[in-house]
């Protein structure tokens, strides 16, 4: 049963790590403000705009000009993968 725990904990950790890496390449992607009509620009900015909307909805993320919404939701999941580790790792051994 511990086996089965670890293996979906490890699926979560590298789906978290996969979102996070998404929310990267679409933030470095509004540097060079690329073609709206992009299919793959349509589909990093439908995988990473309800994230934003809802950091934005409780923080202030907009300081001189520069949103750091991407940079506040890549901490929490960072957070949120060793807090899930952290107790999956102390409930197990």
């Amino acid at each position: 049963m511990s086996e089965l725990i670890i293996g979906l904990v490890g699926i979560l950790v590298n789906l978290i790590n996969i979102y996070i890496w998404i929310i990267i390449i679409a933030a470095l992607l509004t540097w060079v403000n690329p073609d709206p009509h992009n299919p793959i620009v349509q589909i990093l900015y439908r995988l990473t705009e309800p994230a934003y909307k809802l950091t934005r909805r409780y923080i202030p993320t907009v300081f001189n000009g520069i949103d750091l919404a991407p940079l506040i939701i890549v901490i929490a999941l960072q957070v949120i993968m060793v807090v899930i580790q952290a107790v999956v790792r102390s409930l197990l051994y």
